[in-house]
């Protein structure tokens, strides 16, 4: 069942349909378990959707979109570095103290992409201040 969910929701998300997955985390807050699952998809476009989908979140429920930070941390040490990008710009969008906190580190990624999405985030926060 968790992988059917998951790859409706990749298809839909590829199809364009993010305002339908918005639609469909707003009704059950138990999918943000799915959001590390989710950027570990191969689509490209997939992962470029779950940005999309979590700015969407983050200007109707701010406080709901946290709910996917367990779930967003263990990426941050993964190999690939792409997953660790992914999951800092979700976390970035969350915003929340402890998403912000988690992306300090990753501004000395070995990765160059990796530590200028980390800066780019914490330059974002300090604008923004608290």
């Amino acid at each position: 069942e968790r992988r059917e969910l998951l790859s409706l929701i990749g298809s839909f998300i590829e199809m364009g349909h993010v305002e339908n997955i918005a639609a469909m985390f707003r009704q059950d807050l138990r999918l943000y378990a799915l959001t590390g699952d989710l950027l570990r998809d191969e689509r490209f476009v997939v992962r470029i959707g779950m940005a999309v989908l979590f700015e969407e979140l983050a200007a109707t429920r701010p406080a709901e979109i946290q709910l996917a930070i367990p779930f967003l941390l263990p990426l941050l040490q993964e190999e690939t570095p792409y997953l660790r990008g992914e999951a800092a710009t979700l976390l970035g969008i969350i915003g929340a103290p402890e998403a912000v906190a988690a992306v300090v580190p990753l501004r000395y990624d070995p990765d160059p992409q990796v530590a200028e999405i980390a800066a780019d985030i914490l330059a974002e926060q300090n604008r923004q201040g608290p």
